[in-house]
Formats: structure tokens, C-alpha cells, sequence
């Protein structure tokens, strides 16, 4: 491929999010994530009863992200075509991927989500942050390079 060339999708950088992202359910999973989250939406209810988000037990949440990620490396081939559908949910991705990292990152800093909610630092799942940053940069990136290029939905 030319290096002036067009990349034709964004499969690679969807490829490398997928493995943060599984990175980061392991992090999550190893380093107590839910000892932090579900006292975390706990308060966030006790404050504003309409708070949406849900609290889990270990056994539900690693299955369902577990699911989630497996979901994401099966639509890489679709990725890799730029198929057109796919984009706007590649976009929530890189978003919320971004967000996620973000959000370890600077809670890592503070030592707390809420004033009532401290642990030890750094957070969990702040190890596997960095990657989910970089990697979701890259998707954004890719995302933006293939923006003009025509999707396709049969293979070639």
C-alpha cells in the first residue's frame, strides 16, 4: 500500500481498541473494580434517585463485558471493510473507550469518585487506562482518514 494511500477502514485501530478493552475488563476484574463502582452508584442514587446506572454482581458483570468485547472482536472484519453502518457505533466506541480511560485516569488522581467513596491509589483499572486512551486516539484517528472512503458491504 502506498503510504499516501487512503487507509480503505479502520479495522486495525478497532482490532487494537477490542484488545484494550479486554485488557481492561481483566484489570477491572483483578483489582476490585466493583468494590469502588457499586458504592460509587449507590451514593450517586441516594443523591438523585433518578441516577440510571445500574450496580452488579462479579459473576453478571465480567459475563456481560466478556460478551461486549467478544462482540467487538467479532465486527473487526466488518471494521476493516469501513463498513458503513458500523461507524457511527465505532464512534460510541472510541468515545466511551476514551471516556473510560479518562475517567480511571483522573480518579486515580483524586483517590475518590465521590468524597464518600475513597480506595487506595491508584484506581482500579488505571493500568490498562493508558491503552485504552492510545487505542481509542487511534480509532478517532482512523475514523476521520476513512470518513470519505466509500464503505462497502459485500467483500471483494
Amino acid at each position: 500500500m502506498n503510504a499516501k494511500a487512503r487507509p480503505r477502514g479502520f479495522g486495525w485501530p478497532w482490532f487494537a481498541l477490542s484488545v484494550a478493552f479486554a485488557l481492561h475488563v481483566t484489570d477491572e476484574a483483578s483489582t476490585g473494580f466493583l468494590n469502588v463502582y457499586n458504592p460509587t452508584v449507590t451514593a450517586m442514587r441516594e443523591r438523585w434517585g433518578w441516577f440510571p446506572m445500574p450496580t452488579f454482581q462479579f459473576g453478571e458483570w465480567l459475563v456481560g463485558l466478556i460478551v461486549a468485547v467478544a462482540i467487538c472482536f467479532a465486527l473487526t472484519p466488518l471494521a476493516a471493510r469501513n463498513v458503513r453502518w458500523l461507524r457511527p457505533f465505532a464512534w460510541f466506541y472510541a468515545l466511551i473507550m476514551f471516556l473510560n480511560g479518562l475517567g480511571h485516569t483522573l480518579f486515580t488522581i483524586l483517590g475518590h469518585t465521590l468524597p464518600s467513596v475513597t480506595f487506595p491509589r491508584p484506581a482500579p483499572g488505571f493500568y490498562s487506562s493508558p491503552l485504552l486512551l492510545i487505542a481509542s486516539m487511534w480509532l478517532i484517528t482512523r475514523l476521520r482518514k476513512t470518513s470519505r472512503t466509500r464503505a462497502s458491504l459485500v467483500t471483494t
